[in-house]
């Protein structure tokens, strides 16, 4: 998950628009429009604005992201084993055991 991902994401939770969040993150329209347009990160300065509106710290938010990030990753490594044959499996049980 990227950062815009999840600003979008905590904007949803929260039912806001671009817009809704441009305002309480005293921001311009034009701030938050050119981060989705350009998908670019981005300043300190704009994420602690944003943070501030969704009442969290750049700590909280990054730590959520981690585990957002963490989470997907360990979902598409189970999906990815659950459809290795047995052999594959047991091959990649091995390769697993020699990177120790």
């Amino acid at each position: 998950m990227t950062i815009l991902e999840h600003i979008d994401e905590l904007r949803r939770k929260r039912g806001w628009s671009v817009n809704s969040l441009a305002m309480e993150a005293m921001l311009t329209q034009s701030t938050l429009n050119n981060l989705y347009t350009r998908k670019t990160e981005p300043k300190i300065s704009t994420l602690r604005a944003i943070c501030d509106a969704f009442g969290i710290t750049l700590s909280e938010f990054f730590a959520e992201l981690e585990e957002h990030t963490q989470n997907g990753l360990d979902a598409e490594i189970q999906t990815r084993v659950a459809a290795l044959s047995d052999a594959q499996k047991s091959a990649l049980l091995v390769l697993l055991k020699g990177m120790r």
